[in-house]
């Protein structure tokens, strides 16, 4: 199985922990992390992600969100493809960023994209022309943890 998590995703453990939504989902992206070391299911990097973690200015998130790349076994890079889809996906009301994560996952064929942004999620899962399921970190648990 291959996954596509997100920025926000990434960034969750580093969140505000006192908030009990993001406590849980910070459990649920370390639960899926454990399962991507124990080599059960394949974690994806790309272009996109790498850029969106540059640009974060604080040091230590950044440095973190690096590390959980680094357990990645593929790196996908934008193609024409992507492209085209990204734009289609603007179109339709994905903001640019997202709709290139959600264009490279899917061209790629992942799994599943993984977000925790309520609103892109709303907006995303329901494009029935992509090549990814588009689920929360909450609904990707039951799916990599069996």
């Amino acid at each position: 199985m291959r996954i596509y998590l997100d920025n926000c995703c990434l960034q969750r453990p580093l969140d505000d922990q006192t908030q009990p939504r993001v406590r849980v989902e910070t459990e649920a992206v370390l639960a899926v992390l454990a399962t991507v070391q124990a080599r059960d299911i394949l974690l994806l990097s790309s272009e996109v992600l790498e850029y969106e973690i540059f640009r974060i200015p604080d040091e230590h998130r950044r440095n973190e969100a690096a590390a959980i790349l680094g357990l990645a076994s593929e790196r996908l890079k934008i193609i024409d493809e992507v492209e085209i889809l990204a734009k289609s996906l603007e179109d339709s009301g994905i903001n640019p960023i997202d709709a290139l994560h959600l264009s490279i996952a899917s061209v790629a064929k992942a799994d599943f994209f993984t977000t925790c942004d309520d609103k892109f999620l709303k907006k995303a899962s329901v494009i029935s022309s992509l090549s990814c399921k588009v689920v929360s970190i909450l609904n990707l648990l039951p799916e990599v943890i069996k």
